[in-house]
């Protein structure tokens, strides 16, 4: 890519961001087991001068298990699952009053918003706290955003906030993730470890390679290291959103963004595929629970001619879930072709499968709907998806 192609193409994706939302990694806010305020207070200083010029910003920000240690004298980090959200607890206030000072100074207002996982499971949840935030936005307030650690257990965690920003940045229909760390970008190695490693400047697309590199610097202080980040950044280029993994210790970092400086691995969504809140929501926001298995009927029915799955063209069912899970839907080749949402429950599905529509209120004694999974809540993987750059990779 020439070098002036790489100016201009930073420029209209940066002066095209109208709304944006910043992740700040453990690495960039953490300073010897404390918060490091002045981050905090720099950050505060560069948003409330670019929000300025008409930008809407949202913050995800961890930091809260940090402020827990300090606050109680801790030198290392607990292992158990309970004393770490302890920490969190203790520590929450302290992030959110770090930030209430940081923007004080320039007579910004802030909010404080906790999300776990189950509140994206739940469509009626997922709207209601988008619907908050874009109230919040619409008075001039600045979201900060985080995992809800004190009441989130393995199965409804996001585990990290780099998935948690993904999510968010579809949620509100972001034009701009930034991905803020404790170093410059991504590297073909690990820059700390090998001083002949390259910083790759732009990435269109989420292959095995830039897999591979990421896997190859792991994270040192949070709970996700750069392949969690290269996964969660894959989630927003399907719907169009472009992300950049940057420095989030260098002074004045989202104003050296604006302006257009070289900073960073900048990752360029897609303009084809365009996924839309709904299918994304689908397809990411949502833990599957089960699979489906469809005969070649079904699978030419849903690829080719975008129809609904019929009980007539089940196959058999594995996993347990009900009604409104999500579910894998595989081919009779054990290929996976989508994802979707279920209207019966895996033991409803496993009497009713093979059976016609017009049969299912004779076999369960009544009928919910005719189909299995309507076609409205189906998100159908082509070729692409699932290869090794495809939304399967993406998912979980």
């Amino acid at each position: 890519m020439e070098d002036r192609h790489k100016v201009r193409l930073r420029s209209e994706v940066f002066s095209s961001a109208k709304r944006v939302v910043i992740k700040v990694g453990s690495g960039v806010l953490t300073a010897e087991n404390d918060l490091n305020t002045e981050i905090i207070e720099d950050l505060a200083e560069d948003i409330c001068e670019l929000k300025g010029g008409g930008r809407e910003f949202i913050i995800v920000s961890s930091g809260a298990i940090a402020a827990g240690l300090k606050k109680l004298g801790l030198r290392q980090r607990p292992q158990s699952i309970s004393q770490l959200q302890a920490l969190a607890a203790i520590g929450q206030s302290t992030l959110i009053i770090s930030y209430e000072k940081g923007f004080e100074r320039f007579k910004q207002k802030i909010s404080q918003i906790l999300i776990t996982r189950d509140d994206f499971n739940s469509r009626i949840r997922y709207l209601n706290a988008r619907n908050t935030i874009f109230t919040l936005l619409s008075w001039g307030v600045i979201p900060i955003i985080n995992e809800n650690d004190t009441v989130a257990v393995d199965e409804i965690r996001f585990g990290d906030n780099d998935t948690l920003s993904a999510m968010i940045a579809n949620m509100v229909k972001a034009q701009l993730l930034i991905n803020l760390t404790d170093i410059d970008g991504l590297f073909d190695g690990d820059p700390r470890r090998d001083p002949d490693a390259r910083l790759i400047e732009y990435v269109d697309d989420i292959n095995r390679n830039i897999l591979q590199y990421a896997s190859n610097i792991p994270g040192f202080l949070g709970s996700g290291g750069m392949h969690t980040k290269i996964k969660a950044i894959g989630k927003v280029m399907i719907s169009g959103i472009h992300a950049i993994i940057a420095n989030g210790k260098k002074r004045n970092i989202l104003k050296r963004l604006f302006s257009g400086e070289p900073e960073g691995t900048l990752f360029l969504g897609s303009q084809q595929r365009g996924f839309s809140e709904r299918k994304h929501w689908i397809a990411f926001g949502r833990i599957p629970k089960g699979k489906v298995f469809v005969d070649r009927g079904a699978e030419t029915a849903i690829l080719e001619g975008f129809k609904s799955l019929l009980p007539s063209g089940v196959e058999c069912v594995k996993g347990k879930f009900h009604r409104g899970d999500t579910v894998f839907i595989f081919n009779d080749v054990e290929k996976v072709i989508g994802i979707g949402i279920v209207n019966y429950d895996s033991k409803e599905i496993e009497k009713i499968r093979g059976f016609k529509s017009d049969e299912i209120d004779k076999v369960l004694g009544y009928k919910s709907e005719d189909e299995i999974i309507h076609r409205d809540n189906m998100v159908i993987f082509d070729e692409k998806d699932r290869g090794d750059s495809g939304i399967c990779q993406l998912i979980g």
